[in-house]
């Protein structure tokens, strides 16, 4: 809003100097106004400037500087007005675009639950979502959204968890299923109770990564500055030719009113945040504008084994009987000593059975680390051997990613070898690395070659953030709530699909290379409108008019980042 102010100011500034010029024949006044604006804009610009050179950066202010200053030395004080339209305009027309680009990521804030119908001695009573206790009962009214996680105590009805799962068709749930804060209630009314306070919610926590995620195109707003001193001195040399063949210095400042940067300032904020604007809608939420950049050049990537390559739900590979004993009732046995366990092995041996195989258990024991022990009917039965499920999505998302220009893909896992190698030789990873703990991970990222960077990692446990974290990029499965390593990832996957990598990589490209191509196309446009303006034929007035020509044409180009990549180097299909 800063930036559209100043843009106001100096827009009412130039009615005043048409009044006073035109209407009240009053000299001078406008030309003080105006000179005012200038100083202003002009030592607001050079702060940014050494803002730049204290971070090592060379920016393309200096050229819009010159050219306010330039107007100031030849007195003509209306085109010194144009051009402070254009710089102030650009950057308005910037921060405006900026604000389309992000809609995405606004919607998932804009339809955050603030307010839910608790029931207290059967009573509805609205509170802040932020009060809601666990055991809380709230009432869940058809059409409203499920304010925090939760369970379903009474009542069924269908819900809508698109913006959650990215599931198109809604889902059935009824008495003991869980909702996800976020998710959009059906038809009927049900009774949930509260499992999760708002702040560890699965909806709150999408929330805080777009929160992140918004916070950060500042940071990146200078893409353009790596074309800085090139295109400066280009401008430069241009302009002062102009001068010294004719000896006339308004020639130079007509020469430098076009090579205003403004075309190239907006270029690249404007097209990555409608890449990461992209991403949203995709269920992928990218944290800062470099993040693109980097997935757009990685070459190796790397990949935790249970959750993410596979499924983290372990099914019965084989059932091995004692005498006397057969396989139904070894698993009969099993899985009703381990009905009551919230251990991943035990939820999977009592899922794959028959309830009705499931018997009463005395002597039941828990062991933290050392499972569980219980009696059912008498002694020693056989064992149960399990074995982890490979994505479906797995091999073909693989696949892309080699056809996306991946060159290096990696399994890092702290599984042992011969698991890890039967799980790699049917995802199509070419190099396995098992057995390793956190420190190991770090360091095979670390020594991935030079030649075979970026590398972006992907993980879905507390175990995988460290890697994440030494990874050029670090993306989080996020789906099951794996707060440790989303807040540690550059990029969350919202949804629970692999292959939303293959879409990250082809918007991050697709977005790169309409940055570039905009930048690019700003950069030839500018220096043909030097040329002419060298000859003398664009005055300075008409100079800065062709410049915000030139802003839009350069915003228009950079919401193409917007539209679906179709290239199949960026898609892999």
């Amino acid at each position: 809003m800063k930036r559209q102010w100043k843009f106001i100011v100096v827009l009412v500034l130039g009615a005043i100097g048409l009044i006073t010029d035109n209407v009240l024949h009053i000299p001078g006044i406008a030309e003080v106004l105006f000179d005012i604006a200038g100083v202003y804009v002009s030592i607001s610009l050079a702060r940014e400037m050494f803002g730049d050179l204290k971070e090592g950066h060379w920016g393309i202010d200096v050229l819009a500087l010159i050219a306010i200053i330039s107007m100031m030395i030849t007195r003509d004080y209306w085109a010194e007005w144009m051009i402070l339209v254009m710089s102030t305009g650009g950057e308005s027309l910037e921060e405006y675009a900026t604000g389309q680009a992000n809609r995405e990521l606004r919607a998932l804030l804009d339809k955050n639950p603030q307010v839910a119908s608790k029931l207290v001695d059967g009573k509805v009573v609205e509170v802040k979502v932020d009060d809601l206790q666990i055991g809380d009962q709230v009432l869940i009214k058809p059409g409203q959204q499920v304010p925090v996680d939760g369970t379903i105590i009474e009542g069924s009805s269908t819900f809508d968890q698109s913006s959650l799962t990215g599931e198109s068709v809604p889902v059935d749930k009824t008495v003991g299923d869980d909702l996800m804060s976020g998710s959009l209630n059906g038809e009927n009314a049900v009774t949930m109770e509260v499992k999760k306070l708002a702040k560890d919610s699965e909806y709150q926590t999408i929330v805080e990564l777009v929160k992140s995620s918004a916070a950060q195109p500042a940071k990146f707003v200078k893409m353009a500055d790596r074309y800085a001193v090139p295109f400066t001195i280009i401008s430069l040399i241009i302009g002062i030719t102009a001068w010294v063949t004719t000896g006339n210095f308004t020639r130079f400042a007509e020469v430098m009113v076009v090579a205003s940067p403004c075309p190239l300032l907006i270029a690249a904020p404007v097209a990555l945040v409608a890449g990461m604007s992209s991403m949203s809608k995709h269920h992928i939420i990218v944290k800062s504008g470099p993040t693109l950049e980097q997935l757009a050049k990685a070459k190796t990537f790397a990949f935790d084994k249970t959750g993410t390559l596979t499924q983290n739900q372990l099914v019965i590979q084989d059932v091995l009987p004692e005498n006397g004993f057969d396989k139904e009732t070894i698993q009969s046995y099993a899985a009703s000593l381990e009905q009551q366990s919230d251990h991943i092995i035990a939820k999977s041996l009592v899922q794959g059975t028959d309830k009705n195989l499931i018997q009463a258990v005395s002597n039941l024991q828990e062991s933290t680390g050392n499972g569980v022990s219980g009696t059912v009917d008498g002694k020693y039965a056989g064992c149960i051997t399990f074995k982890d499920q490979l994505r479906p999505e797995t091999p073909r998302t693989l696949a892309r990613l080699r056809k996306q220009g991946a060159k290096h893909i990696m399994m890092l896992t702290g599984d042992n070898k011969d698991v890890a190698q039967a799980i790699a030789d049917a995802a199509g990873v070419d190099d396995v690395r098992a057995s390793l703990l956190p420190a190991q991970k770090i360091e095979a990222i670390k020594n991935v070659a030079p030649e075979n960077r970026p590398v972006v990692m992907t993980g879905d446990g507390i175990n995988d953030a460290p890697s994440l974290t030494a990874a050029d990029v670090g993306i989080a499965m996020g789906a099951k709530g794996a707060s440790a390593a989303s807040e540690s990832a550059d990029a969350v996957i919202m949804v629970n699909d692999l292959s939303k990598i293959n879409d990250a990589v082809a918007i991050a490209k697709h977005t790169m290379k309409v940055a570039k191509i905009d930048i690019i196309t700003a950069i030839v446009v500018v220096i043909i409108l030097e040329l002419v303006a060298f000859t003398g034929l664009i005055p300075a007035f008409w100079g800065a008019v062709l410049q915000e020509v030139v802003d839009m044409i350069t915003i228009s180009l950079a919401l193409l980042a917007k539209t679906e990549p179709k290239n199949p180097k960026q898609t892999g299909l």
